[in-house]
């Protein structure tokens, strides 16, 4: 590619892909490239050289809707379909493991959609007994599927967006009947082959799995309290195959190459370009060892491009390679536009070469140091805004810690990583290599915990998001920038420090009470928030694999004045452990003898409080219901806000229901429906005494049960109620105020707007 064609052909590429991205899953690119393809046609004849652009800007716009065109399609949801692929990664989970698997062929059950085109699929594994997958095989398995999906609540990681972007089309589970069998061994894998070679080594287990996402890219080898780590700290990117690695790889390559030249030709060795095309060689060679992930492939595009900017034959200006880079990148791989990852890693590139233009090179040991300082202060403020606006965190201590860490992972820790595999075929050699870093792993181990613990990551309001990002970049900028005026450097640091102390979002009213039934699957979870009480009634679900959706909702730290676990079923009470230990809880409630993790107080019919001008009553249940089933023993709570009546009924069956029909004061505002909308409960005689305005079913997409029941949402919308499901809508949020109507919104409205009942 020409460079001067670089920075059009860029563009082109994020344009087609936006677009692609823009359409979402309902875009028909079909019929859009036909039309752009009729339009090339027309500007060929008029304007040839602009040809390349436009076929740049439909591949893009073809490669990103074809990840939405390959997911599963919504008819085999739920259904059995038989699969053979390679197994791409496999990661331990509680009672089983984790497959990323490349579908290779796949059946589906006659008259349904056909899968052609499933490529790659995420699956939970619970039946292997005797032989594990392991990665390379070929594998033939029943599973069953569903379209990628994530829970939809506000200010929440997106879960099915990430699933899109790295090319999953369809997650699921691994049927043990009919069982699974191995088709084929796994070929042999340089990669493979090194990880277990390491699996032999006498290291700890944390060493091991430090070395494996370290040099060879198996990040999936870290486990969650890694990854909470690396977060918490503000260095994930320390651990992922980057520009780090891949450059100190072409560095060492190039050194010894240049030294080697030096003594072959000592006349004109500087002129010599074998040593750089031998550098970008091995930058090529280590990202297809570590996988050829897309961090992987695109540090070793931009080293590669780096390497010829820096030879000086006939190169680009460092902008002209920033652009080659970026064209490359998102000509091989169009969806890395949508990656925060490739913004992260370019922001960062463009950054350094903005603060550096113009500059004289660092000479000697004490002009790197400053120069390294000054990069890593300058580079900072502009990530920190970054990943704000990206993910929504910040790690205080993160500048700071980067400061240390980047320098010592680059010069100790990654350098005695791949000295180690260079000294393989010297066995003492190598483990002693290992030790070292075994060593320096613990005290950058040490160093990270005491971080995080003295300054943990702050989770800012999201209308602290915006002001505190431009503040930062403000920093960066003016700092960065060469003439800027004293004082405004001085007042953008003001501002930064400032910031956080900006005014609070308007404090609720008095007798204003917000109520979420969040999205947390085949589950419960309701927030209760008024000026200065916050309560939560249930915890929502844990899976098999031990995740709890309660973890996704708020960064740890929180308190809460009450917490009302209705029943002891899992997926009402599953977040309780999470709760206990990632949170504050003034005081647990529950049936008097449902068996829970914590200490909690019995609720029980005829508990009244009132907080904020809003009054709570626990309808149900009675004491002498000790022996009812687990789920007739639910808390039912009530809830009253100036007239406004809202109840959440927990998993109460019919013949309950009927025994609560004279305490209730119809209408009722809203009605969380009883047992995610089961046909046990909601029954005619109880709907008709609610005559509730609002009903929102708690329950999971796609779920086994059938939840909400047909018979169930016929008989409310037969009332006249507006129903809500969490499966459809996401998180259901309702504002209610003495004197003004209630207010309802979801998470869905923001991207498709319901007409309002």
């Amino acid at each position: 590619m020409r460079v001067g064609l670089a920075m059009p052909t860029a563009l082109s590429v994020m344009a087609g892909g936006a677009l692609g991205g823009w359409l979402g899953p309902g875009g028909n690119s079909l019929w859009l490239t036909t039309l752009l393809g009729m339009l090339l046609l027309l500007l060929a004849a008029v304007r040839g050289r602009y040809c390349l652009w436009w076929l740049m800007a439909c591949w893009g716009l073809v490669a990103v809707q074809s990840q939405w065109a390959n997911q599963l399609p919504l008819g085999l949801t739920g259904e059995d379909v038989r699969v053979e692929g390679r197994v791409a990664e496999t990661q331990q989970v509680k009672d089983g493991m984790r497959l990323l698997l490349d579908v290779q062929r796949c059946e589906a059950p006659a008259r349904r959609p056909a899968c052609k085109g499933l490529e790659r699929v995420r699956v939970s594994a619970y039946a292997f007994a005797d032989v594990l997958p392991k990665p390379g095989e070929r594998w033939q398995m029943t599973l069953r599927l569903r379209p990628p999906t994530g829970f939809m609540n506000p200010g929440t990681f997106d879960f099915a967006h990430w699933l899109w972007r790295e090319g999953i089309h369809a997650t699921g589970y691994v049927r043990q009947d009919p069982p699974s069998k191995r088709l084929t061994a796994a070929p042999f894998s340089l990669r493979q082959q090194a990880h277990a070679g390491l699996q032999d080594q006498p290291l700890a287990p944390r060493t091991k799995r430090w070395l494996a996402a370290l040099t060879l890219g198996l990040g999936d080898q870290l486990v969650q309290d890694d990854w909470e780590l690396l977060n918490a700290s503000g260095t994930t990117h320390l651990v992922v195959i980057s520009g780090l690695h891949v450059g100190l790889v072409a560095s060492f390559v190039l050194l010894i190459a240049r030294q080697a030249a030096r003594w072959v030709s000592p006349g004109n060795w500087r002129l010599q370009a074998w040593p750089w095309w031998l550098s970008g060689v091995a930058a090529l060679g280590y990202a297809v060892l570590a996988g050829m992930a897309p961090p992987a492939m695109r540090a070793m595009i931009m080293t590669v491009v780096g390497l010829w900017v820096m030879s000086g034959r006939h190169a680009p200006g460092p902008w002209q390679g920033w652009w080659l880079a970026l064209a490359a990148v998102l000509m091989l791989d169009p969806v890395a536009l949508w990656r925060p990852g490739l913004w992260l890693s370019f922001l960062a590139v463009a950054w350094l070469i903005i603060i550096w233009q113009g500059r004289p090179r660092p000479q000697g040991l004490r002009g790197w140091g400053w120069a390294l300082l000054r990069s890593q202060l300058l580079l900072a403020p502009l990530m920190a805004a970054a990943v704000l606006i990206a993910f929504g965190r910040v790690a205080p201590a993160a500048p700071l810690i980067n400061l240390i860490a980047v320098p010592f992972m680059s010069l100790v820790m990654v350098p005695l990583a791949l000295l180690g595999w260079l000294l393989t075929p010297l066995p003492y050699a190598s483990t002693a290599a290992w030790w070292l870093f075994e060593q320096g792993l613990e005290v950058f181990y040490t160093a990270l915990e005491y971080a995080v613990v003295h300054w943990p990551q702050w989770e800012p309001p999201r209308y602290l998001h915006l002001p505190w990002a431009l503040g930062l970049c403000v920093t960066a900028l003016s700092w960065g920038l060469p003439g800027m005026a004293a004082w405004l450097r001085r007042g953008a640091l003001v501002a930064v420090i400032v910031v956080p102390f900006w005014p609070a979002s308007p404090r609720s009213a008095e007798g204003e009470l917000i109520i979420t039934v969040y999205d947390v699957g085949q589950g419960q979870l309701v927030e209760l928030r008024s000026a200065d009480y916050r309560m939560l009634v249930d915890t929502g679900p844990r899976y098999r694999s031990g995740f709890m959706p309660i973890e996704t909702l708020w960064p740890p730290g929180q308190y809460f004045d009450r917490v009302m676990v209705s029943h002891g079923d899992s997926d009402h009470a599953g977040g309780v452990q999470a709760l206990r230990d990632q949170h504050r809880v003034g005081e647990w409630r529950a049936p008097s003898s449902e068996p829970l993790a914590v200490a909690s107080n019995a609720c029980e019919r005829g508990d009244r409080w009132q907080r904020d001008g809003v009054s709570y009553q626990v309808l149900w249940p009675n004491a002498e219901q000790a022996e009812a089933s687990a789920n007739d023993r639910s808390c039912v709570l009530a809830i009253d806000v100036g007239g406004q009546r809202v109840v959440i009924t927990g998993d109460v069956g019919r013949e309950v229901e009927r025994r609560l029909v004279g305490d209730l004061d119809a209408p009722i505002t809203a009605l969380v429906a009883g047992h995610h909308g089961s046909a046990s409960s909601s029954g005619p005689q109880f709907v008709r005494a609610a005559d509730p305005r609002h009903v929102i079913f708690s329950a999971g997409r796609d779920n086994p049960f059938g939840h909400p029941s047909d018979t169930v949402v016929r008989r409310f919308r037969e009332q006249g109620s507006c129903l809500w499901n969490t499966a459809q809508d996401g998180a259901v949020q309702l504002r209610l105020m003495p004197g003004a109507a209630p207010e309802i919104k979801t998470l869905r409205q923001v991207f498709k707007p319901r007409q309002r009942c």
